[in-house]
């Protein structure tokens, strides 16, 4: 394993659970970012994206999936980021990495799949590792590979590669990044694999139902985006104890008899703008 320190120093050098909705999203209907300048807007489940910038679909040590459905464009510092992964993943790890989702062209909501991906902050890279680059029919028919038992809450030995580790290490050192979601089972798997004087990358990594395929990175609000709304930092810690503990399944409980219901959120004025405008 590299240590922390050479992972901080090459990036300078280089330099949730799914929900379906049956309503499509009229932020689908746009092909083209916003003439704006580059603008993370609002949260990361509500918001939009201004002057977003479409990723390469192909580049060093990176492929994207799917470029059908158009979710591959993001703020200028969640392609930067993409770029700069895939580098070091080609040189280091020698893989390179397959990228799901981040962004439509002007953000806002999927139809489908997520209710983050806003704001042309979040990207998921897949765990799927792979010298060679996969074809056309591959890329847009991608086969996911889990690295988690689901069944038995246990990591798949036989999917498992320690460059998954390396991986997420890597990504958690980017100074861009605010946290990375993964299956509770692939934390357990990092917690137990990383040694004592290393472990404060691991604050980073989130456990979430449903990442047990790929890695959900999200970026820092940038400097300029002053309408960016950021979350409250991770807690203090490695994340390694009782709270990560407190994920295994438990004994479901009984089903409630009222159905909660939940306030619609109040899209920002900016993103109410530019949809008025589509």
């Amino acid at each position: 394993m590299l240590d922390c320190w050479k992972w901080r120093i090459l990036f300078l050098a280089v330099s949730f659970c799914p929900t379906f909705s049956a309503t499509a999203s009229p932020w689908e209907k746009v092909n083209t970012p916003s003439t704006h300048s580059p603008q993370a807007i609002g949260s990361y489940a509500n918001g939009c994206l201004a002057g977003g910038s479409a990723l390469p679909l192909e580049g060093a040590g990176y492929q994207v999936l799917r470029s059908d459905r158009q979710r591959y464009y993001g703020h200028p510092s969640a392609v930067s980021f993409v770029q700069r992964l895939g580098k070091m993943s080609e040189q280091y790890l020698n893989t390179h990495i397959l990228v799901g989702d981040l962004s439509l062209p002007q953000g806002g909501r999927f139809s489908s799949g997520h209710t983050s991906h806003q704001t042309g902050l979040d990207i998921d890279i897949w765990l799927r590792l792979t010298r060679e680059r996969l074809t056309e029919h591959q890329l847009q028919k991608p086969v996911p590979i889990s690295v988690v038992n689901i069944k038995q809450y246990q990591v798949l030995k036989k999917n498992w590669d320690a460059r998954h580790f390396e991986l997420i290490k890597m990504a958690a050192y980017d100074p861009a990044v605010e946290r990375i979601f993964v299956h509770p089972v692939i934390k357990e798997k990092l917690c137990a694999d990383e040694i004592q004087e290393q472990r404060e990358w691991l604050r980073k990594v989130r456990p979430w139902w449903g990442h047990h395929y790929h890695m959900h990175v999200r970026l820092k609000c940038p400097y300029e985006s002053t309408s960016c709304r950021t979350q409250a930092a991770p807690p203090e810690g490695d994340g390694c104890g009782a709270e990560l503990i407190s994920w295994r399944p438990q004994p479901k409980p009984k089903a409630s008899q009222k159905a909660s219901k939940k306030k619609p959120k109040v899209m920002p004025a900016q993103c109410r703008k530019m949809l008025n405008n589509i």
